[in-house]
C-alpha cells in the first residue's frame, strides 16, 4: 500500500486537491447535523462540491445541489441558524427575469436534518401586481466519495456508480463500493418536475398576485412518501424536541449582557449540534465537516471543558472509551493493549483497510487524558460507583502509560507511528510540520511532547486519589510516586533556563526541541511547574510573541517556522487559549485571564458568535476582524467548549462532589458584565442557582435564597 502523507488529511492541502476553485470560507458555511448525518452549505443553501456536501457515515451522498430562478442564482439578502441550530435559513429574491425586475420575488429556502434525512422548504412570495409562473429548477448530482477523499486522499479505483433512475417525483442516484456496501441517495419532490433528467429538476411555480407557493424536497437514503408541508412541520417539531431535551441537561449560565447571552447560547448549542447519543451515552463528535465522529482527545478536552455545567457528557465519554480501548498490538491501528482511542470512521476507505482510520489509535495523550477526565469526574460528581466500573479499564490505561514510560530513557511517554500509514505526529498539533527542532529540522522519533508529560502526570495523581477512595493505599502510594517522578524528569529536561519557559519535545536522542510552542501552557492546567518557573511561563504567554488580542498563537512569533496562516505553527485555536488560560488561573493569574476571556468573547462576535476549530495568528490592530482560516471546521467541539472553560476559570469555581460542595476562589467578572447566574448547577442531589455580582472592584458569590443550606457555598476573595 502506498504511503500515506498525512498533509491529505490537512484541510488545506485536501481542497487544493480536489480543484483550482477558491476554498471555501468556513464562517459563510451552515451546517446542519443530526446523528452521524450532517450538511454542509453556503449561505444561499447551495452545495458546490467541493469541501461542502450532504454526508451520511463518513460518505458524501450529496455532492451539489444549486437552486436556480429563472435560470439565475438570486441575490441573497441574508442567511442565519435558527439559535437551536435546527434549520437554515436563506432569504433572497430574484434577479431580473423576462418582463420582471430585480427583487419582486421573495424566495425563503430552509432546511433541517431528521432521522438522517434532509427535507427542505423552498417557499416564494409574489410582490408584483400580475399573477407569475416562475421557473424554478435545481441541479443535483451524488459522487458518493468517501471523506478522506473530499480532504484530499487519492484513490487506485472506486467501486461502480449506477445510471441515475428518475420516476414522476422522485430521482434516485446509487453507488456500489468496492466494499460491495450499495449507498444511495433518493432526491423527492413534492410537486412533479416539468423537466426531470438525471442532474436537473425544473419546476414551473404559479404565484397569485401577491400570492405566493411552496416546493418541498427531501433527500434520504429512500423514498418513503411525498414531501409535503405536514411532513416537513412534523420533522421540524420532532428536531426541536429532540434538541430542547438534550439542551436541558445541564446547567446554564445568564448575564447582565444580551450579546454575552448570546455567545453563551451559541457555544452551548453548538456543543448540543455536535453530541451524539450512543449506546454508551452522549458523545461530543469533534467537529464539522473533516471531523464529524467520536475523536478520543476532543472528546475527552470538551468533556472536561463542560464538566463543571454537564458531568454527564463526560460519563459518555468515558464508557465510550472504555469500551473500545485495545487489547492487542497491532501496527496497522497504532494500538496496543490498554491504549485508549484517538478516531473512528465508518467510511468504504476505512472498510477496506486502505486508511487504518476505522478504529484508530494513534494518539499519544488520549490514553492519559481519558485517566485524567475519570479522576476530574469523580472529583465533580463522587460517583465511586462508575468509576468501580470503570476500574479495569483505568487500569489497563495506566499500565499502558507504564509501559510507554519504562521504554523511554528518561521515563516519559513517547510516540512513533509503527506503520507508514497512520500519523506521523501524534499529539493534538499533528499535522507534518507541527514539531520540530528551533532550526526548523524535523526531528526522529521517538518524539516525547511536552504536554503529554503533564496529562500523565495529572493521570498519575487523579490514579492515586481514586486508588486511595478504593481502599487500595499501596496502590495509591505507587503512583503519587510516579507522578512526583514525572513533575521531576519534566523539570530537569524539558526546562530551557535560558529562554525561561519549556521546550515543545524531546526527539529520539533525547535532545531537546528548543521551541517556544503553546504546548508548554498545558503545563499549568495540570498544576505541574513549579511557582517560579510557573510565573515566567505565564509572563511570556502574555506578551507579544504570543498573545494577539483575540487568543494565544500555538507557536511564538520569533520561532523560524511561524507562519501566522499555517494550521499549527502560529495560528490561534480557541481550545488551545482555554487551556493555558486556565491553567495561568490555576496559578493565581486571574486579571489577565478576564483580558484573554475578553478577546475570545470579542473574537466570537466576528464569526457570528461561532468560535472556528481555528484562525490566523495575527496582532489584533485597532478597525481589524480577526482573520479566518480558509477550511476550519465550523462549529467544531472543544472551541464551543473554550467559552466555558474559560468562564469557569474566571468564576474560580470548583465543585467537590466528594464532600457536595461548591467552592468560589477570588472570583472575576468578563468585562462589561455586572451579574452572572449558574442556574441548575447539580451539586449531589441537590440543585441550586449560583449568582456572581460586581460590587465595587469585588465580585460576590451567593446562592438563592430557597438554595442555602441545600449546598454549602464556600467563597475565598
Amino acid at each position: 500500500m502506498a504511503q500515506l502523507d498525512e498533509r491529505q488529511l490537512d484541510p488545506a492541502v485536501a481542497l487544493a486537491a480536489l480543484d483550482d476553485a477558491p476554498p471555501r470560507t468556513p464562517h459563510r458555511q451552515y451546517a446542519l447535523k443530526d446523528g452521524d448525518c450532517f450538511v454542509v452549505a453556503n449561505d444561499r443553501g447551495d452545495i458546490q462540491g467541493r469541501g461542502d456536501g450532504l454526508f451520511r457515515d463518513d460518505t458524501r451522498v450529496l455532492s451539489l445541489l444549486r437552486l436556480r430562478v429563472g435560470g439565475r442564482e438570486p441575490t441573497l439578502l441574508g442567511a442565519s441558524l435558527s439559535q437551536d441550530n435546527i434549520v437554515f435559513t436563506a432569504n433572497m429574491t430574484n434577479m431580473p427575469l423576462e418582463q420582471l425586475p430585480q427583487g419582486i420575488i421573495h424566495v425563503e429556502r430552509s432546511r433541517l436534518l431528521w432521522q438522517d434525512r434532509m427535507f427542505e422548504r423552498i417557499r416564494l412570495a409574489n410582490y408584483s401586481d400580475r399573477e407569475l409562473v416562475v421557473p424554478v429548477s435545481l441541479e443535483f448530482d451524488a459522487d458518493f466519495r468517501d471523506m478522506f477523499e473530499v480532504r484530499g486522499t487519492a484513490r487506485r479505483k472506486r467501486g461502480r456508480t449506477f445510471a441515475s433512475e428518475t420516476s414522476a417525483d422522485h430521482v434516485v442516484l446509487r453507488y456500489e463500493g468496492l466494499d460491495t456496501l450499495v449507498r444511495q441517495s433518493v432526491i423527492s419532490f413534492s410537486e412533479q418536475p416539468v423537466q426531470l433528467s438525471a442532474g436537473n429538476a425544473e419546476f414551473r411555480i404559479s404565484l397569485a398576485r401577491r400570492g405566493g407557493g411552496s416546493l418541498f424536497v427531501e433527500v434520504g437514503a429512500s423514498h418513503v412518501a411525498p414531501p409535503s408541508r405536514e411532513r416537513h412541520r412534523s420533522a421540524t417539531a420532532h428536531a426541536r424536541w429532540r434538541m430542547r431535551a438534550k439542551r436541558r441537561h445541564g446547567a446554564t449560565l445568564h448575564s447582565s449582557g444580551r450579546v454575552f447571552n448570546d455567545w453563551m447560547s451559541r457555544a452551548r448549542a453548538d456543543i448540543a449540534l455536535l453530541t451524539t447519543e450512543l449506546a454508551t451515552g452522549p458523545y461530543p463528535y469533534a467537529g464539522i465537516p473533516w471531523f464529524s465522529t467520536a475523536f478520543g482527545r476532543d472528546g475527552v478536552i470538551s468533556a472536561l471543558q463542560m464538566l463543571w455545567l454537564n458531568p454527564g457528557l463526560a460519563k459518555g465519554v468515558l464508557s465510550f472509551l472504555a469500551r473500545h480501548q485495545a487489547t492487542e498490538t497491532l501496527a496497522f491501528s497504532d494500538s496496543q493493549p490498554g491504549k485508549i482511542m484517538h478516531e473512528t470512521r465508518k467510511g468504504e476507505m476505512t472498510a477496506l483497510s486502505e486508511l487504518p482510520f476505522g478504529r484508530y489509535y494513534g494518539g499519544v495523550d488520549t490514553t492519559p487524558l481519558y485517566v485524567h477526565l475519570a479522576g476530574a469526574y469523580a472529583r465533580r460528581t463522587g460517583d465511586m460507583a462508575f468509576i468501580d466500573e470503570l476500574w479495569p479499564s483505568l487500569c489497563a490505561a495506566a499500565g499502558w502509560i507504564d509501559a510507554m514510560r519504562a521504554s523511554h530513557e528518561h521515563g516519559f511517554v513517547a510516540y512513533q507511528r509503527a506503520a507508514d500509514t497512520g500519523l506521523s505526529n501524534q499529539g493534538w498539533k499533528d499535522s507534518s510540520d507541527a514539531v520540530f527542532h528551533a532550526d526548523g529540522r524535523i526531528p526522529q522519533g521517538p518524539i516525547a511532547l511536552v504536554e503529554v508529560q503533564g496529562y500523565a502526570f495529572a493521570a498519575y495523581r487523579g490514579l492515586a486519589d481514586l486508588a486511595s477512595r478504593r481502599g487500595d493505599e499501596a496502590a495509591a502510594k505507587r503512583w503519587a510516586e510516579c507522578a512526583e517522578s514525572m513533575r521531576t524528569a519534566v523539570e530537569r529536561h524539558f526546562w530551557m533556563d535560558g529562554k525561561g519557559f519549556y521546550a515543545l519535545a524531546l526527539d529520539g536522542e533525547s535532545k531537546p526541541c528548543e521551541v517556544r510552542a503553546s504546548n508548554a501552557g498545558h503545563l499549568l492546567f495540570v498544576g505541574l511547574p513549579s511557582p517560579e518557573r510557573a510565573r515566567r511561563l505565564v509572563d511570556q504567554l502574555l506578551a507579544a510573541g504570543f498573545q494577539t488580542g483575540w487568543g494565544i498563537r500555538t507557536l511564538a512569533d520569533d520561532e523560524i517556522p511561524f507562519n501566522p496562516m499555517s494550521y499549527h505553527n502560529g495560528s490561534i485555536w480557541p481550545h488551545d487559549t482555554a487551556i493555558c488560560g486556565a491553567g495561568m488561573a490555576r496559578y493565581g493569574e486571574r486579571d489577565s485571564l478576564v483580558r484573554l476571556l475578553s478577546g475570545t468573547f470579542e473574537s466570537a462576535v466576528h464569526f457570528n458568535m461561532r468560535l472556528p476549530e481555528l484562525f490566523c495568528g495575527f496582532t489584533r490592530a485597532p478597525g481589524e476582524a480577526p482573520v479566518a482560516y480558509p477550511v476550519a471546521c465550523l462549529p467544531q467541539a472543544w472551541s464551543s467548549g473554550s467559552a466555558f472553560m474559560l468562564m469557569q476559570a474566571c468564576l474560580g469555581l470548583e465543585i467537590d462532589g466528594f464532600e457536595n460542595e461548591i467552592r468560589v476562589n477570588r472570583p472575576r467578572l468578563p468585562i462589561g458584565i455586572d451579574t452572572l447566574t449558574v442556574r441548575r448547577l447539580r451539586v449531589g442531589r441537590a440543585q441550586v442557582d449560583l449568582n456572581f455580582q460586581r460590587v465595587g472592584d469585588r465580585v460576590a458569590a451567593f446562592l438563592d435564597a430557597r438554595d442555602e443550606g441545600r449546598a454549602p457555598l464556600v467563597v475565598r476573595s
